[in-house]
């Protein structure tokens, strides 16, 4: 009889402690989220400026016009740094 109860308190202390092993364990590893995050803060930093730019000029359509003309300068001269860089000799 002390051999019975002596060998289901091993098996449930063996039991106990794989338990306690899994739940230390991480479940999944953490995905690379602040790479895409970094992307996005890039490009809505551009559509915030001209956002605010129209909001501060109101009514007024010739500060609309304006706004949008510094956002149009902005894309071109950004696709031009891009492009520029595509073009440098790589060594």
């Amino acid at each position: 009889m002390k051999k019975m109860i002596a060998l289901v308190a091993s098996v449930a202390f063996a039991f106990g402690m794989v338990g306690f092993a899994a739940a230390q364990t991480p479940a999944a590893p953490a995905p690379p989220a602040a790479e895409k995050k970094d992307d996005m803060k890039k490009t809505d930093k551009k559509a915030d400026r001209l956002a605010a730019c129209m909001a501060k000029a109101g009514t007024d359509e010739a500060k609309k016009a304006d706004c949008e003309k510094k956002a149009a300068a902005a894309a071109k001269k950004g696709a031009a740094k891009a492009e520029k860089k595509d073009d440098a000799p790589k060594k």
